[in-house]
C-alpha cells in the first residue's frame, strides 16, 4: 500500500472479500456480483484499483516463499554488507547472488513475480480509465500519471536485475505472453512511458497530508534520473540535471539537519523525503496465512541481531545483512552517519547469538525495535512499520553534483556536494570532484539499495567486486555477471509458445 493511512482503504476492501469468499460463496452466485466492466464505471471504483496498483511495492520483502527486501537484494551484490544467516545455506540464493553464481533454479523469483503483478495491475488502471463515467479530466490525468510513472518504476525493477526481459503495456495477452526484448530496447520502453507520463503534467511535485505515498513529480523526476544514469544515456543525462535543479529550486525539499531521524518513525516524510513505500504495525493484519494483507513489513527481523538480550529496547533477528567491518571504518569520526548506519551491538551492551559472517555490527536504519510492531494484531515478524526510504532529497543534491561534475549542464555542484558533506559532519566541506561524489554517495545510501548500481554504472564495479580475504566472496564481477538468470520456471512454461524465453548468460 501507499501509506500509512491510505492503507486502511484496502483493509476495508479486503475484509469485505474475506467475508464474501466463503464455501457457500465458492458454488452460489454471488448476488452482487458484476463483470469488471460494469464495476470500473466509478470514479471510486478506479480508484480502487489504483490502490491496487500501488500495492505490489510492498510485497518483496516476503512473497512468492521468497525474502526479497530490493535494498538488501541490491547491497549483498556490492560490498558493505555481507548475506549473514546461519550458514551457506540460509537463503542460499542470497550467497549465490553475491558471490554472482546464482542460478536458473536457485535465484531470486519472488521479486520477478511481484513486480510484474505491478506492471499488470497498472495496465489494468490504464484500461479502466476509459470504461469510467464522468471522469474530469484532471482525476484521469492524474489516475494516467500515478499508473505509468508506477509501472516504470516495476519495470526498472525487472530491467536493473535481470536485462532481457517481456514488456507489455497492455494485458490483452494470451497467458501473458509476450515478447522478449534486449536490455537497451527494455530502457527505450520504460523512458518512452516515463517521459510520457511526465509529459502529462498531472503531477504535484509533492504530495501533503494523506496522499503522501502517491507517486509525485518529483519522485517522476528522481526515477528518471536513475534510469537515465544506469543507462549513462548521455542524449537524457542534461534533462536529467534539469529535473534535479528544478527539484531543487521548487523549495519543497530540504536535508533533515539530523541524519540520524531520517529512519526513525518520526522520520518518516520528512522534507528530505521525496518517495517511500509505507509500513504500518497499527493493526497489523499481514501473517504466514494473508502475507499480502495490510500492515508491517519483515526487513527488520531479517536483518537485526539474533536473540539479543541486554536492554528492553531491541526485538529478535534473523542475524543477515551484517555491516562489514570496512563499512565502519570507512567513516570519519565526528561523522554522524555511522552510528545511524552501523548499530554496534556489543558496544551497546547486546548480548546475542553470533550468526554466519557476524562482525558485531547491523544496519542501524531498519534494526529490528519492539516499539516498532507492538501495535500489530497478527503476526510479529511481518508487521514492523519500518518505512522502506527509496529516494532522498540527499540523493537529488548528489546526482545533480555528478552531472554538473560530469559536464552534463550548469549548476552549484561542490555547493551541493557540500550540503550533504555538511550535514554530517559539522559543515565540513571537500573539493569538488567526481571522486569525492562517489564517495560521498558510498557514505550515505550504505543498505539503501544504491552501491551495486553506482558501481556498475561507473564501470568500477570490475575492480571493486572481486573476492574478498575472508573468503566470502571467490568470484570477481563481469559484464556477464551482469544481469541474473531468468527464473527456470517462467522459462519452462514458455517452452512451445510463440515468445519462449531466451536464458540470460550467467
Amino acid at each position: 500500500m501507499i501509506m500509512k493511512t491510505y492503507k486502511l482503504i484496502l483493509a476495508a476492501a479486503m475484509t469485505a472479500m474475506a467475508v464474501a469468499c466463503t464455501d457457500k460463496f465458492l458454488t452460489v452466485e454471488h448476488p452482487t456480483a458484476m463483470p469488471i466492466e460494469d464495476y470500473f464505471t466509478t470514479e471510486p471504483h478506479l480508484a480502487e484499483a489504483l490502490v491496487a496498483a500501488y500495492d505490489p511495492l510492498q510485497w518483496p520483502d516476503w512473497c512468492e516463499g521468497q525474502y526479497n527486501p530490493v535494498c538488501i537484494m541490491s547491497d549483498i551484490m556490492a560490498d558493505q554488507i555481507w548475506v549473514g544467516g546461519s550458514d551457506k545455506t540460509d537463503n542460499q540464493y542470497w550467497h549465490l547472488m553475491m558471490n554472482y553464481e546464482a542460478l536458473p533454479t536457485n535465484c531470486m523469483t519472488g521479486l520477478w513475480s511481484d513486480a510484474y503483478s505491478g506492471v499488470k495491475r497498472c495496465n489494468d488502471v490504464l484500461k479502466y480509465i476509459g470504461w469510467t463515467d464522468g471522469l474530469s479530466d484532471e482525476v484521469a490525468k492524474s489516475t494516467e500519471a500515478q499508473a505509468r510513472v508506477l509501472r516504470a518504476f516495476y519495470y526498472n525493477w525487472i530491467w536493473k536485475f535481470w536485462g532481457n526481459v517481456p514488456y507489455f503495456e497492455s494485458n490483452d495477452l494470451q497467458d501473458f505472453l509476450c515478447e522478449q526484448f534486449k536490455a537497451d530496447e527494455v530502457y527505450a520502453k520504460i523512458i518512452a512511458d516515463l517521459e510520457g507520463a511526465i509529459a502529462l503534467e498531472a503531477l504535484p511535485m509533492k504530495w501533503t497530508g494523506a496522499d503522501q505515498g502517491r507517486v509525485s513529480k518529483a519522485m517522476a523526476y528522481m526515477l528518471y534520473a536513475e534510469i537515465v544514469m544506469y543507462q549513462n544515456d548521455e542524449s537524457r543525462l542534461p534533462k536529467a540535471l534539469d529535473y534535479m535543479k528544478e527539484i531543487i529550486s521548487s523549495g519543497q525539499y530540504s536535508l533533515n539537519p539530523d541524519y540520524g531521524n531520517i529512519f526513525q518513525e518520526s522520520g518518516e516524510w520528512t522534507d528530505e523525503s521525496i518517495f517511500e513505500i509505507g509500513y504500518k504495525d497499527d493493526n497489523g493484519l499481514r501473517s504466514y496465512d494473508w502475507v499480502r494483507g495490510v500492515g508491517g513489513t519483515i526487513l527488520p527481523r531479517l536483518i537485526s541481531p539474533n536473540n539479543p538480550s541486554g536492554d528492553d529496547i531491541h526485538d529478535n533477528g534473523w542475524g543477515f545483512a551484517p555491516v562489514r567491518l570496512e563499512t565502519f571504518q570507512m567513516y570519519a569520526d565526528g561523522d554522524a552517519r555511522r552510528a545511524a548506519t552501523c548499530f554496534d551491538a556489543p558496544g551497546a551492551g547486546l548480548s546475542y547469538n553470533a550468526r554466519y559472517q557476524d562482525t558485531g555490527y547491523f544496519l542501524n536504519k531498519y534494526i529490528a525495535l519492539k516499539a516498532n510492531n507492538a501495535d500489530r494484531i497478527a503476526a510479529d515478524d511481518l508487521n514492523f512499520n519500518n518505512n522502506l526510504r527509496i529516494y532522498r532529497y540527499a540523493e537529488t543534491l548528489l546526482n545533480a553534483a555528478e552531472l554538473v561534475q560530469r559536464g552534463y549542464g550548469s549548476g552549484d555542484g561542490a555547493a551541493w556536494l557540500n550540503e550533504v558533506h555538511g550535514r554530517s559532519l559539522s559543515g565540513a566541506t571537500v573539493a569538488f570532484s567526481l571522486e569525492n561524489i562517489k564517495e560521498e554517495r558510498r557514505l550515505e545510501f550504505v543498505g539503501e539499495g544504491k552501491r551495486y548500481w553506482d558501481l556498475v554504472r561507473w564501470g568500477d564495479a570490475a575492480t571493486t567486486l572481486v573476492p574478498d580475504s575472508y573468503g566470502y566472496r571467490t568470484n570477481t564481477w563481469s559484464a556477464s555477471k551482469k544481469y541474473l538468470p531468468i527464473p527456470q520456471d517462467e522459462i519452462d512454461a514458455s517452452e512451445g509458445t510463440a515468445y519462449p524465453l531466451v536464458q540470460n548468460n550467467y
